[in-house]
């Protein structure tokens, strides 16, 4: 099989297997929207809080809409209560995702405190409790979209229990595991252990995705190759540069790739700009976007002094004069 191909979760067929993974802060509906154009073949929102969802919250509901160009999204939930988990998925619906993702895998310390993400695979048994909550709203609410599990290698070196965690969630019901192979303890340090992907993608009878110091085409390509993995996850690797996907995609079913013009960077990040502006406003999405634009001009000549001068842009005209464009 080539390595690149279509991908079952589920009753869920996805043509492609390079996905954009769940990224705090990043993953809005612009970003997933450009993503998209590159080639993603699927995304996820950012992650979703369950308790601020219950309590009705404005904020939390911004979160949730697909953009315009996406026609195979997943939600991320995450919290540590089942019951809460359960009212929460059921809340999807008017949304109609094609998955709900179950983050078990954040390592920030607000995040754990409360018992969410990575904290989750210090009990086990509550992430399955949860995963069997989920999949119950699914198929009550949500037409038995299938629910997929985002994991790290455990808490920390002297726990990295991933398989039993993997397997708990996938007897009550996940139909894809995804899996960050750092522990919560490395946070984003160190290298993540690839042996760990492939371990798991040897032993689960459901689709493993990998991600996980994935920023090149090249990276994506081993990575298949390597681990034996169903699909790859970009996703710091793909911020200010969708266009991974696009070369990873040529990479996988032409053995090279062509990296974009300056100019198609410059008009990526404006158009992801001004998609944002009409979500958050135009103010807002300026500063918010600011960190963007200084990944999408990494390597461009006169790079530095672009950054220097966006950095203090406040409006999209500034942006745009500014580039050039």
């Amino acid at each position: 099989m080539s390595l690149y191909h279509p991908l079952a979760i589920g009753k869920l067929i996805v043509p492609g297997n390079l996905f954009l993974a769940p990224v705090a802060g990043y993953s809005d509906r612009a970003f997933r929207s450009v993503c998209i154009e590159q080639g993603a073949d699927f995304t996820c929102t950012e992650m979703v809080s369950s308790e601020a969802l219950t309590r009705d919250g404005v904020r939390t509901e911004l979160l949730l809409p697909r953009a315009e160009n996406e026609t195979r999204y997943a939600i991320q939930l995450f919290g540590a209560n089942p019951d809460v988990m359960y009212s929460a998925a059921l809340l999807l619906a008017p949304w109609r995702p094609e998955a709900v993702d179950i983050n078990c895998g954040c390592p920030v310390p607000k995040i754990i405190k409360t018992g969410s993400g990575s904290a989750l695979m210090k009990n086990p048994d509550i992430l399955g409790r949860i995963v069997e909550a989920v999949v119950r709203a699914s198929r009550e609410a949500l037409g038995g979209v299938p629910v997929t599990v985002k994991l790290r290698a455990g808490w920390d070196g002297a726990s990295l229990n991933y398989r039993e965690c993997a397997r708990i969630a996938v007897e009550a019901g996940a139909a894809l595991v995804g899996l960050h192979p750092r522990t919560r303890a490395q946070g984003y340090s160190g290298q993540s252990d690839w042996s760990l992907i492939a371990d798991l993608a040897a032993c689960l009878p459901v689709p493993v995705a990998g991600s996980g110091d994935l920023f090149t085409a090249e990276d994506a390509e081993r990575m298949l190759r390597e681990t034996g993995c169903a699909a790859v996850m970009f996703a710091r690797g793909a911020l200010g540069n969708p266009f991974v996907f696009a070369a990873a995609r040529s990479l996988l079913t032409t053995g090279s790739w062509q990296p974009p013009e300056p100019r198609e960077r410059l008009e990526t990040a404006l158009r992801q700009l001004r998609l944002l502006s009409r979500d958050r406003g135009e103010g807002s999405a300026c500063m918010e976007m600011r960190k963007q634009f200084c990944a999408y001009t990494r390597g461009i000549s006169g790079g530095s002094a672009l950054r220097n001068r966006l950095v203090h842009a406040g409006t999209i005209e500034e942006y745009r004069a500014i580039l050039g464009l």
